[in-house]
């Protein structure tokens, strides 16, 4: 790979693709696994309407998995679990 492609983005990871929303107890919960060398990562994105406007969090994990619909599965679950374990805390971070 040269050094404009690993300077602009050309690198070996691919940009996430992100699911379907799905709403979780008023949250809205969007799987975005990352593709890395033949597998993909755990992320996703965490969504709530506080006063008209949308707030949002991403979350990436460790976790691999060979396909990309069980990392979808995975990631929603993952965003399930952050948002029942945080609450409206999460919306205080960009980042989870």
């Amino acid at each position: 790979m040269g050094l404009f492609s690993k300077l602009f983005g050309g690198g070996s990871q691919d940009a996430p693709t992100e699911s379907e929303p799905v709403e979780h107890e008023g949250w809205i919960l969007v799987a975005a696994p990352i593709s890395e060398g033949g597998q993909y990562r755990t992320a996703g994105v965490i969504r709530r309407e506080v006063d008209g406007e949308i707030k949002e969090s991403r979350f990436i994990r460790a976790d691999n998995h060979a396909s990309r619909d069980a990392a979808v599965e995975h990631s929603l679950r993952k965003a399930r679990q952050i948002v029942d374990e945080q609450g409206l805390g999460l919306l205080k971070r960009e980042q989870v």
